[in-house]
């Protein structure tokens, strides 16, 4: 029989990551490097095992992760995104808990673009009167 794979893709911003559940020891490989490695900020690491702590799945499966684009803050929301949707391939019964958390929204907010005339995207340039 055939290793059990659950895959699923999180975006955030201007991240977007592939992810890959399988049962195994709670291993979290991103963009073949250990999760440790890959992520220098404590906020980060906890962002992405916030997910498997609530199913209560937290040491009972291995992960890997494909992630581009983006900032480490947009990755690791990306990855937290994806690993949420990949859990209800897994246990569609997680659906419940993890939606009231809001971890199966896809947070929408990104950059707003430069407008011609002005200095960022609403900011104005200084006024100088003389």
């Amino acid at each position: 029989m055939a290793e059990q794979r659950f895959y699923a893709t999180g975006k955030r911003k201007t991240s977007i990551a592939r992810v890959w559940l399988q049962p195994g020891t709670g291993r979290i490989v991103i963009n073949k490097k250990p999760s440790e490695e890959y992520l220098d900020r404590e906020t980060s690491k906890m962002v992405i095992a916030q997910p498997l702590a609530l199913t209560g799945t937290l040491g009972k499966l291995d992960i890997s992760v494909n992630v581009l684009g983006g900032g480490i803050s947009g990755q690791a929301g990306a990855i937290r995104h994806g690993i949420s949707k990949a859990l209800l391939e897994l246990n569609p019964e997680y659906r419940e808990v993890l939606k009231r958390a809001g971890f199966l929204t896809r947070d929408s907010r990104v950059k707003e673009r430069k407008k011609y005339g002005r200095k960022s995207a609403r900011a104005r340039f200084q006024y100088s009167k003389r």
